[in-house]
């Protein structure tokens, strides 16, 4: 009787336990699925969340979180521009540029210009300080702390030329090199670039095979001419082997080049040696016509992309003639329906550029 019990209870037991496992595997199995289902990625656009759940799943470090956050989830692309806390900071200043900090004054040109509202969305601020990455995170905005080499301080303005600004520039070749090798292709602007219109028809057409398009100080007729003096203030690159190679070459240039040259000087000496052939990269010299600035005004306002504040020389006179070009800008737009009017419009002359070389 007692074998007949002991036998009852070992049976009920045994059957109880795998009861209890059964029960734990389904239900284990169907939370394990919900989350897989959740962190796998999707091929289709319309479901971005699942997407992004995935790459959460994935992020290595914050820069990739802050990349995809700010790319566009179809092809992995983003604008990029690089700020510190001059750029962020009002500064008194006599003359017209008002109280306005170049950060501001660059994001201005978005909300003024032509579809280029939303392009902040995809748009990410580089702060290469704490006082710029607060500022950006107080405004709203995709923001990346960039960690300097060294305790290298580049907070302060730093002078067209000088050894700071050389050194700042190279950091910043650096910091997209990397950018490239994650797999993202990006527009570079300079926070003293207005964008007065979406630049991406004449950066992305259809079928293009472009590896880079950069914009240039003056444009001598011809796209393809290496002969256009480049300015790596803007540009769009795509991300691919050929790209990653040249931004590698040309930061391996960064300790050998002659005199200290700024990275943009390198780039253009690599170009007349033939690191475009020899890369067989596909590059198009962009038209000031679309792309101006001030070393060579575009001719017509009703194409105009963006304007640059190049060929100027410190953060106060790119402040002073930026404002006269937005000032500019909103006087078009009044007259832009009465062609008499359009066609006797003229920039201002950039007086506080041309006088900041004295």
């Amino acid at each position: 009787m007692e074998v007949r019990k002991l036998s009852f209870l070992v049976k009920y037991s045994i059957y109880a336990l795998l009861f209890a496992g059964v029960v734990y595997i389904l239900v284990m199995d169907t939370t394990d699925k919900t989350k897989l289902f959740l962190t796998l990625p999707t091929f289709h656009h319309q479901q971005p969340s699942t997407s992004r759940l995935y790459e959460m799943s994935i992020y290595k470090d914050n820069l990739e979180m802050v990349l995809a956050s700010a790319s566009s989830t179809k092809n992995k692309t983003l604008i990029i521009t690089i700020v510190n806390k001059a750029y962020v900071e009002v500064e008194e200043r006599e003359g017209e540029g008002g109280d306005k900090a170049m950060l501001d004054l660059f994001l201005d040109g978005f909300w003024i210009g032509e579809e280029t509202r939303q392009l902040v969305d995809n748009l990410l601020i580089v702060a290469m300080d704490n006082t710029s990455y607060e500022r950006c995170k107080f405004l709203g905005l995709h923001c990346y702390k960039l960690e300097t080499n060294n305790g290298e301080d580049f907070s302060d303005e730093k002078v067209y030329l000088s050894d700071d600004f050389v050194k700042m520039m190279w950091r910043r070749t650096l910091f997209l090199g990397d950018v490239l090798k994650r797999g993202y292709n990006f527009v570079f602007t300079d926070t003293d670039v207005l964008w007065l219109r979406n630049p991406f028809p004449n950066l992305t057409r259809i079928r293009d095979t472009t590896d880079i398009h950069i914009s240039t100080d003056r444009f001598y007729g011809h796209p393809w001419s290496n002969a256009n003096p480049i300015n790596t203030g803007f540009y769009m690159i795509r991300s691919n082997n050929k790209t990653i190679q040249l931004f590698n070459e040309w930061y391996a240039r960064k300790n050998s080049s002659v005199g200290g040259l700024k990275e943009q000087d390198v780039l253009q000496i690599m170009i007349f040696e033939g690191i475009f052939w020899k890369l067989r990269l596909k590059v198009e010299f962009l038209n000031t016509i679309y792309f101006s600035g001030f070393c060579q005004d575009s001719k017509n306002v009703k194409v105009v992309k963006t304007v640059h504040a190049n060929c100027c020389r410190g953060i106060k006179a790119k402040l002073v003639d930026m404002t006269a070009v937005i000032h500019d800008w909103k006087k078009y737009k009044k007259i832009s329906d009465n062609e008499t009017s359009v066609s006797s419009f003229r920039w201002t002359n950039h007086v506080a550029c041309m006088n900041s070389w004295q």
